[in-house]
């Protein structure tokens, strides 16, 4: 059966390397420091190769090890106001904690980026997940189980829209309090600038679709992922909605599939013990080194699905990713953000969409 799917309608994003490390938590990937000039020439590179989108993360502690991994990281929201001024095409979207910014602060704060950006500016929601990144600020809210913490963020993120519409809001919630609060002024996209979250539970996606754009899922195959997407869209459907999803890849690209096997192993090799145990705990695991499956899994030193390979490969690989998932968009990662970056940019990208 011929492919019917239109790659130019499938969006193509970076998620940038705003912390050291990247998503490979091994001594032996290159060294990704983290810097605003590393982000710089990857949000530069996507934008004059014609990808859709760039995304930053929030990132306030990493995982330890003999990498230190994810332990220098910017903050999302100024730097992609830095990368809003260097651009000019591409989807700018900053990362904000709902437990971390009051809704009237971070309104305006992204009406300022959607002006810089001329419109091109979304926002990605993160209601909290990893406790020591809060706690050790004092804000980690232990009364608060997974579900309430979406609760609170439907509250804050209903505000910001209030606050993005009106001309004052007083509100007087469970969480959030306003009085008369004005803010302006308001962002240039109309309605709003886009909303997208990463929750998988009925609750999280719940949430995404009812006052979200786009839902980033995951999956431990891809039949799973394809039951998620589908799921999603399901949940959408029965709202009235529609929604979009996108999952993570990180892509490894070599002249021959021998050349890209090869550049995986000397990862994998050597795989920062440590900082996957950091990485666990974060998840709410204990390892005590001995090998349960998901130990053995995270020691694959790769933090999402890999698509490796030639030129040829992984154009027909990402085709089958999805036909198969009904996904609409992948968010990319990379080994080095320059030379795997223009690769995919000059060549892959091309081959998907048929311009070269």
């Amino acid at each position: 059966m011929t492919n019917a799917i239109d790659y130019n309608t499938v969006d193509f994003g970076v998620f940038l390397p705003i912390t050291n490390g990247g998503w490979i938590l091994s001594e032996t990937s290159p060294r990704l420091d983290g810097s605003y000039a590393l982000n710089r020439s990857a949000a530069m590179i996507a934008e004059e190769n014609g990808l859709d989108f760039i995304m930053s993360m929030a990132k306030w502690r990493g995982y330890g090890g003999t990498t230190n991994h994810w332990g220098v990281s910017l903050e999302s929201m100024t730097m992609m106001a830095g990368l809003a001024e260097a651009t000019s095409r591409v989807k700018i979207y900053a990362t904000v904690h709902t437990l971390l910014f009051n809704p009237a602060v971070a309104a305006k704060m992204f009406a300022t980026l959607d002006q810089i950006s001329n419109g091109r500016v979304g926002m990605n929601v993160v209601s909290g997940s990893f406790a020591g990144e809060f706690s050790q600020m004092g804000v980690w809210p232990e009364h608060l189980d997974h579900d309430q913490r979406y609760d609170l963020a439907k509250e804050w993120i209903q505000t910001v829209k209030r606050l993005w519409s009106e001309e004052s809001v007083t509100t007087d919630g469970q969480y959030f309090q306003l009085k008369d609060c004005i803010s302006d002024p308001k962002p240039v996209q109309s309605p709003r600038p886009e909303i997208i979250c990463a929750g998988q539970s009925e609750k999280g996606m719940g949430f995404t679709i009812d006052e979200g754009d786009a839902c980033f899922i995951g999956g431990r195959d891809l039949e799973e992922l394809a039951a998620v997407s589908r799921r999603a869209k399901e949940m959408a459907t029965e709202r009235n909605k529609t929604i979009k999803t996108y999952a993570m890849f990180t892509i490894v690209p070599g002249e021959t599939d021998e050349l890209a096997e090869e550049r995986i192993k000397t990862y994998q090799e050597g795989a920062d013990v440590g900082a996957i145990k950091g990485m666990l705990r974060s998840y709410g695991l204990e390892p005590d080194g001995r090998e349960n499956s998901m130990v053995a899994r995270a020691k694959s030193a790769f933090m999402t699905e890999t698509i490796s390979g030639s030129l040829e490969t992984i154009v027909a690989r990402i085709r089958h990713i999805i036909e198969v998932t009904g996904i609409d968009g992948m968010m990319l990662t990379f080994p080095d953000y320059i030379e795997d970056l223009q690769f995919f940019g000059e060549r892959v990208l091309p081959a998907l969409r048929g311009t070269k």
